[in-house]
């Protein structure tokens, strides 16, 4: 049987939708109902009971998906072993990181990752989102976070940390804060996160502040945010990331170059994240091993 109609199975299965499935796979939800009928005529079993409001696995689905797995992961295996044979690693690897971290970090890296990996396509999946891996077909995540848990493998790509930053015309006409404790005085802007528009934390000499900020300006995306503190609009906490060649342009200025800031933790990181699985695919691997020695 094709592997790919049981690899569509699993995402019937995982989603518990026909639509769901085809989302994943850009194809007609139409597409992927037949082709469950098809296996399902093949096998002479039923692997989904349909309703009109729920799909749900059958018993004799659930058991036939469950062998089914592994042995996808042992020919994924063997394909891969095979491959690297003489040859470089090969094939697509689906990577996401937020719209933000991708057009910063990544994005400024693919010219090299082409030369050094031409075997390699490379899917970059920009999101704000935290898309759920299994799901979505994808097999690295970079994730911003202090040390993440759950069941997905994680290694550190690179520390990161943040900064309270204003343009130079801001300073001009509203004066630099001298304190963190003055950010309230001002009209900071802010992220939509929770985490990130009620209060600013700082850290100096072992003692925590925490400092309420308001601002009639809310921003989803860390990229508009920086854009909005480059037009004057107010004080930023931003990452040093974005920040560092801004600072060193004079397009923004670091107004507490002295203190540790963050919105929720202070040890923060970005981190590579992908599947829990038997095995780590060659392709999957030389990705993450070129983004370490670069970033």
């Amino acid at each position: 049987m094709d592997t790919d109609a049981l690899r569509t199975l699993q995402l019937v299965a995982h989603h518990q939708s026909f639509a769901g499935a085809a989302r994943v796979l850009d194809v007609d939800p139409s597409s992927v109902s037949r082709l469950v009928a098809t296996v399902e005529a093949q096998l002479g079993l039923r692997l989904f009971q349909r309703s009109t409001r729920q799909l749900t696995v059958t018993e004799a689905g659930a058991l036939y998906l469950s062998r089914v797995g592994p042995l996808l992961d042992d020919l994924d295996l063997a394909r891969d072993a095979a491959a690297r044979i003489g040859t470089q690693p090969g094939g697509r690897v689906r990577l996401t990181a937020s719209v933000a971290f991708g057009h910063e970090v990544i994005v400024p890296q693919l010219g090299a990752l082409r030369r050094q990996l031409p075997e390699i396509e490379l899917e970059l999946v920009l999101s704000d989102q935290t898309l759920d891996l299994v799901a979505a077909q994808v097999d690295i995540a970079v994730r911003l976070a202090p040390a993440p848990k759950g069941d997905l493998i994680s290694t550190r790509l690179m520390s990161t940390r943040y900064r309270v930053v204003a343009s130079s015309a801001y300073i001009a006409e509203q004066g630099a804060p001298p304190t963190p404790a003055a950010l309230a005085a001002h009209d900071c802007l802010r992220m939509t996160l929770p985490d990130y528009r009620t209060e600013w934390r700082f850290l100096t000499g072992g003692a925590e502040t925490v400092v309420p900020v308001s601002g009639p300006l809310l921003i989803s995306n860390a990229l508009a945010l920086r854009a909005a503190a480059r037009e004057g609009l107010g004080p930023a906490l931003l990452a040093d990331w974005m920040t560092d060649g801004d600072i060193a342009r004079g397009d923004l200025v670091d107004l507490f170059p002295h203190h540790a800031v963050t919105a929720t933790a202070f040890d923060t990181a970005a981190w590579l994240l992908y599947p829990s699985r038997a095995y780590l695919p060659a392709k999957v691997r030389a990705v993450i091993d070129f983004l370490r020695a670069q970033l």
